[in-house]
C-alpha cells in the first residue's frame, strides 16, 4: 500500500539534525545500526537520551531500569529524584540566555494574544502553587483540570506537578456527565475550571457545566475558576474560588522533590466499552517520551516554536507542553478554530508567531482542502521547519495536497502514532530518512516495535497486529486503581507482549502503514481488509470529502464492508453515484472486497481531536450499545445513522 518516497534529506541536512548529531556521539555511522542498538539494549538507550535532553536530577539515579515486577510494571530510573516543573520550566527561568525566551505564546479566538517568558511562567506557577496548598492540596492528591487552551491551564498543570500532586485534564468539549465519570474516577478533590472560553466569535459556557459535574462528583471540594469572558455564572460561596484569589503575596514555593516514578498525570482515554481508562504517567515518564520524540526525532530545539492544534483533554496537548518547554522551545496554545474567521486562520498563526514546527491532523488538511489555496499562498510560511500529524491514517490525496500547497515539497510531514498509554509515538518518520505519503519510516527510536500475524510470527508485507516487545520510558504505570484492566487491554493476548490494537503493514523497503484498528478490521469472505484502504480508494472520486467503512454480518461471506460517504455536493442521481464508486472500488481492491452498500451522511461521528469513531459506526448500524461515546464532537449523527438501516 505504500508509495515511493517524495521526500528526501540531503547529507547536509542530516548532519543539522540533532539525531544526527546525538547518533554520531555515540559512535554510530548509519541511523539502522543505531535503531538496533536502541532496542537490544533499552537500559543504555534511555540513560543516554535522558542525558541528552539535558534532565537535571535532585538525586541521581541508581540504575536505569528494573523488571523486578516484570515487563507490565517496569521500574525507570531507579532511585532518582527530580520534579519536571525544575526541567520544563525553572531550569530555564535559571539561566541568564533563557530566562527571558518565551515560552508560551497564547492566541485567544478573538485575536488577542499573550506571551510568557520562561521568568515570568515560573514566577506564575510559583504563586498558584502556592495558592493551592492554602486550599488544602497536598502531594499525591488529584486536582481535575475542565480548561479551555488558555496559558492558566498551563499554569495550573506545572502549580500541581511543583506541589507534588496529580492533574487530570479533560476535554474541554465534554458535557458535565463525562466530567463527573472523570472526577469520580479518578477520585479528584479539586476542580479548576473557566467561566467559558470563546469558539467562532461566541461564548461557550464552562462554568455551568462544571457545576453540574462537581454535583455529582461527592469528592470535589472546591471549585476554582479562571474568569476568561468576564460572563455572569452561577456562584457557590461555600465551594467556588477565583483563580486570582490564589495569587496572594508571599514566599517562594519550594518545588518537591518526587520520586522518577511518583505520578504526575492522570489522563483518560475513551473506553471501546464501558467507562474511560485512567493512564498513569509519572514525573520521568511521559515529559521524558514527549520531550525525547519532539526535541530527538522531530527536531524541536532552542530557538523554536512548536504550534500542535489540539486541546489539553487529549495527550496531543501535554505532549505539546512537555515535548516543547522541555526542549527550551516556545509552545503556542490556541484558543479558536483552525478556520475561523476565515480558512486563512491556521496559515495567519504560522506566519504571525514564526511557528517552526506546526501539529495537525488528517481531518483538518480534508477540511481545508475544499477552501482552495489562496488562504495558504496569502502567508509567508516559511518559517516552517516540520509539519506533524497524528490522530487517525491519512489518505494519499489531502497527504499530497499538504505537501505541495503548504509544505512545497521541501518541508517534511512527520507521521506519527502512538497513544495516551505510549506518552507518543511507536511509529514516526525521522528526518535521516526518505518520507513516502501516508507511511512511516521507522518505530520511534527505543521501540521495539513488530507485526504479528495470528500465530505470534513477524510478517513483512502482509497485514498484522502491532506489538511491543520490550518497555518503554513514557509507558502508562498501569490504570488508575484498574491493574486488571490494564493488563486485560494490552497484555491478555500474547504474555509479555504490548499488543496496541493497531492493524500495519511493514513492507521489504522499510516503510509502515497504519490500516486501521485491529477491532475495526475486516473478514471478507476469508480476507482482511483494513478500512483505510477501502476508504482511500472512495475519496478519490471528486464528489466525495472523506469516508468510513465497517464490517457487518453477512450470511455469505461473513463480513462485508458497509461505506458510510460524506459528499462534495448533492448529486443529480444517487443510484448513478453509487454505481461510480462501486466500480472505484472493484478498480483499486478488486471484486471480491466490493461494499455491500453505500450511505451517503452529512458528517461521520468523531472526535473533537479529528478521530473517525468507526465502532460508533458500527454499534449505531447495528443498533448495539457504542460503549462511551462522551468524546463525541457530534453525537446527532449516530443516531442518523441508526435510523438508516432501521428504514431499509
Amino acid at each position: 500500500m505504500s508509495q515511493s518516497p517524495v521526500w528526501f534529506p540531503s547529507e547536509d541536512y542530516k548532519k543539522t539534525t540533532r539525531m544526527y548529531k546525538w547518533m554520531k556521539k555515540l559512535g554510530f555511522e548509519d541511523y539502522e545500526s543505531f535503531f538496533l542498538q536502541s532496542v537490544d539494549d533499552i537500559s543504555w538507550f534511555w540513560e543516554e537520551a535522558e542525558k541528552e535532553l539535558g534532565i537535571e536530577w535532585n538525586t541521581p539515579y541508581k540504575k536505569t531500569l528494573e523488571l523486578s515486577n516484570g515487563l507490565k510494571y517496569p521500574h525507570w530510573f531507579v532511585g532518582g529524584k527530580m520534579n519536571i516543573v525544575h526541567n520544563a520550566i525553572e531550569k530555564w527561568a535559571l539561566h541568564p540566555e533563557m530566562a527571558d525566551e518565551t515560552a508560551v505564546i497564547w492566541e485567544g479566538d478573538d485575536g488577542g494574544s499573550k506571551t510568557y517568558s520562561f521568568k515570568e511562567l515560573s514566577g506564575e506557577v510559583n504563586v498558584i502553587a502556592r495558592g493551592l496548598k492554602q486550599q488544602g492540596i497536598q502531594s499525591g492528591d488529584v486536582v481535575a483540570l475542565y480548561m479551555p487552551m488558555i496559558p492558566e491551564t498551563v499554569i495550573a498543570m506545572f502549580a500541581i506537578a511543583k506541589i507534588g500532586a496529580i492533574f487530570c485534564p479533560a476535554f474541554s468539549g465534554y458535557g458535565a456527565e463525562a466530567v463527573s465519570t472523570r472526577l469520580n474516577a479518578s477520585g479528584a478533590k479539586v476542580l479548576i475550571t473557566a467561566d467559558g472560553y470563546f469558539r467562532r466569535g461566541k461564548v461557550i459556557s464552562m462554568k455551568q457545566e462544571a457545576d453540574r459535574a462537581a454535583a455529582g462528583s461527592p469528592n470535589i471540594q472546591k471549585v476554582i475558576v479562571v474568569e476568561r469572558t468576564g460572563s455572569s455564572v452561577p456562584w457557590n460561596e461555600n465551594k467556588d474560588v477565583k483563580w486570582n484569589d490564589l495569587k496572594n503575596a508571599g514566599a517562594e514555593e519550594k518545588t518537591v522533590e518526587t520520586r522518577a516514578d511518583t505520578p504526575v498525570m492522570l489522563i483518560y482515554t475513551s473506553g471501546t466499552t464501558g467507562k474511560p481508562k485512567g493512564a498513569v504517567h509519572t514525573h520521568a515518564g511521559f515529559p521524558i517520551k514527549s520531550a525525547f520524540d519532539a526535541g530527538i526525532c522531530m527536531d524541536v530545539s532552542k530557538g523554536d516554536t512548536l504550534f500542535w492544534v489540539t486541546d489539553m483533554g487529549w495527550m496531543m496537548g501535554p505532549f505539546l507542553v512537555f515535548g516543547g518547554l522541555v526542549n527550551g522551545s516556545s509552545i503556542v496554545l490556541f484558543e479558536g478554530t483552525p478556520d475561523f474567521p476565515d480558512p486563512g486562520r491556521l496559515w495567519e498563526l504560522t506566519e504571525k508567531h514564526k511557528v517552526t514546527h506546526l501539529g495537525i491532523s488528517p481531518t483538518l488538511i480534508r477540511s481545508l482542502m475544499n477552501r482552495g489555496t489562496e488562504w495558504i499562498d496569502n502567508h509567508d510560511l516559511s518559517s516552517l521547519k516540520a509539519i506533524g500529524s497524528t490522530g487517525e491514517p491519512w489518505n494519499p490525496e489531502p497527504w499530497m495536497w499538504l505537501f505541495e500547497n503548504v509544505c512545497k515539497r521541501k518541508v517534511p510531514i512527520i507521521n506519527y502514532s502512538g497513544g495516551t498509554e505510549i506518552s507518543g509515538g511507536i511509529l514516526g518518520n525521522v528526518l535521516l530518512k526518505p518520507i513516502s505519503p501516508i507511511t512511516f519510516n521507522s518505530p520511534i527510536p527505543g521501540m521495539d516495535v513488530h507485526v504479528y500475524d495470528e500465530d505470534q510470527n513477524s510478517v513483512l508485507n502482509q497485514v498484522g497486529e502491532l506489538v511491543i516487545l520490550q518497555p518503554w520510558v513514557g509507558m502508562t504505570n498501569g490504570f488508575w486503581k484498574e491493574n486488571d484492566r490494564y493488563e486485560q487491554a494490552y497484555w491478555s493476548r500474547w504474555g509479555d507482549t504490548w499488543v496496541h490494537g493497531d492493524w500495519v503493514i511493514q513492507d521489504t523497503e522499510g516503510f509502515w502503514t497504519i490500516t486501521g484498528r485491529s477491532d475495526d478490521i475486516m473478514n471478507i469472505a476469508g480476507k482482511r481488509l483494513g478500512p483505510a484502504e477501502l476508504e482511500s480508494a472512495l475519496v478519490e472520486h471528486e464528489n466525495v470529502i472523506e469516508a468510513a467503512a465497517i464490517g457487518v454480518p453477512d450470511q455469505v461471506k461473513g463480513e462485508a464492508a458497509v461505506c458510510f460517504v460524506v459528499l462534495n455536493k448533492k448529486p443529480e442521481q444517487y443510484d448513478e453515484l453509487k454505481a461510480e464508486l462501486f466500480s472505484l472500488v472493484s478498480k483499486h481492491l478488486g471484486k471480491a472486497l466490493l461494499p455491500k452498500d453505500f450511505y451517503f451522511v452529512d458528517e461521520l461521528p468523531r472526535t473533537r481531536n479529528g478521530k473517525v469513531m468507526r465502532r460508533v459506526i458500527r454499534a449505531a448500524y447495528l443498533n448495539q450499545n457504542a460503549g462511551d461515546v462522551s468524546s463525541l464532537e457530534n453525537p446527532a449523527i449516530v443516531e442518523a445513522i441508526k435510523n438508516m438501516n432501521m428504514a431499509k
